[in-house]
């Protein structure tokens, strides 16, 4: 194991250690990572290599040589920060890869999420709004339609956040359509095939979570019937 430098030592704004800091800015802005709680992953298809956010960093100073870099094919770390761990999130992360084949997974402590989680029972789900259609078809081509059905599982939260991972798998496995899983009182996991996608996703989905909650306020079904 070496320290990898090389791997991260990139000018290119694109690069994904550059990305992961700029997107983890862009989410404490929106209140989604506050402290130190969330993360992003970034899979590079072309070279084999998974880019992590570590633990214990808060997001908004989070620089590019405190990115772990680990290999996908076999999961070992090709670069380790001195004095810095590997984010708790990594096995979930690595679910959404594995299973999904994603480009990205972002894990954000949404207040939205966390409301939803304690207004709604085993899935949230929403239909007729307009934002729906950014979201993907993921067992067919293109996008859902206005009048589709939004449905994303919520699974318990647990004290340590690797304990999640079966969970996570066993969601994704059962709901096949979901590009998304809502953790009880904790938050919400976002993949996309992209990294774009996946900031796509989680843009529309805290929409409407936050739609959710205040329609539930009103009284108004989150379901068209």
């Amino acid at each position: 194991m070496t320290n990898g430098n090389e791997l991260i030592e990139s000018e290119n704004p694109m690069h994904p250690a550059r990305l992961i800091c700029e997107l983890c800015r862009n989410f404490y802005t929106h209140g989604w990572v506050t402290g130190t709680g969330g993360g992003i992953s970034i899979r590079d298809r072309e070279n084999g290599l998974i880019f992590l956010a570590p633990s214990g960093v808060q997001k908004e100073r989070i620089q590019p040589d405190n990115i772990f870099v680990m290999r996908y094919k076999d999961q070992e770390y090709l670069r380790t920060p001195t004095d810095l761990k590997p984010s708790a999130c990594t096995p979930l992360f690595l679910a959404a890869y594995t299973i999904r084949d994603a480009g990205a997974c972002i894990h954000t402590h949404s207040q939205s999420a966390v409301l939803c989680s304690l207004l709604f029972d085993k899935v949230f789900e929403i239909s007729n709004i307009e934002q729906i259609k950014a979201m993907p078809n993921v067992t067919r081509p293109g996008h859902m339609k206005y009048s589709d059905r939004l449905v994303i599982p919520i699974i318990e939260n647990t004290e340590k956040e690797e304990e999640l991972e079966g969970a996570l798998r066993q969601a994704i496995k059962e709901y096949p359509g979901t590009t998304a899983v809502i953790v009880r009182r904790h938050g919400i996991y976002v993949w996309g095939e992209t990294v774009w996608k996946a900031k796509v996703y989680n843009e529309a989905i805290d929409y409407l979570l936050e739609l959710g909650v205040k329609m539930k306020q009103m009284g108004i079904p989150t379901v068209k019937n």
